[in-house]
């Protein structure tokens, strides 16, 4: 086994994003509306009627197709929509990486199925409480669906903490994203 650095990590998954358009979900209105035994669990790992995708390239076509409504999560085709579950949020950031761009620091995060993302205006980072009042950095990858850091993401995210006048924030394309305490 080699010994890949997160920079080649995070060349591989991104390749994925810049490769690939999305398909054109919102304008499909399908008749066909059903259900579909997938979940997407907490960490972000899709399973199919309790059995782990196995094919990465599986669970990014799907996510190329998923859609929210409300609280609810659809596959969609232009003939069919597919209700699934989702425990938290569909995605999860594996990877971030720093950059100074025009004397600016640029946070980017890419998820474990390879959706690039860059933090600041268009790309917000949310904290949100979980259940043990802990408070956990979420942001919107496209279209109302959303990613957490995993733990090693965050830790890294974290180091990354300034102190203001308003308490802590984290600085990304010259937006400062407050830290709730």
């Amino acid at each position: 086994m080699t010994n890949t650095s997160d920079k080649d990590l995070f060349q591989l998954l991104g390749k994925f994003d810049n490769q690939q358009k999305m398909p054109p979900i919102a304008n499909w209105d399908p008749q066909v509306v059903g259900g579909i035994d997938i979940v997407i669990d907490s960490q972000g790992r899709w399973f199919h009627e309790g059995g782990h995708f196995d094919r990465q390239d599986l669970a990014r076509m799907f996510a190329s197709i998923l859609r929210r409504e409300g609280e609810d999560y659809f596959l969609v085709t232009p003939v069919e929509k597919l209700k699934i579950k989702v425990d938290d949020v569909p995605f999860s950031f594996v990877l971030m990486k720093n950059e100074t761009i025009e004397y600016q620091q640029q946070l980017t995060f890419i998820t474990s199925l390879g959706d690039e993302v860059v933090a600041g205006k268009t790309h917000e980072i949310e904290f949100r409480a979980n259940s043990n009042g802990d408070q956990v950095p979420y942001i919107e990858v496209r279209d109302n669906l959303w990613g957490k850091l995993n733990q090693s993401t965050y830790y890294e995210l974290m180091n990354l903490a300034q102190e203001g006048e308003d308490g802590f924030f984290i600085s990304s394309c010259g937006c400062d994203f407050r830290i709730p305490e």
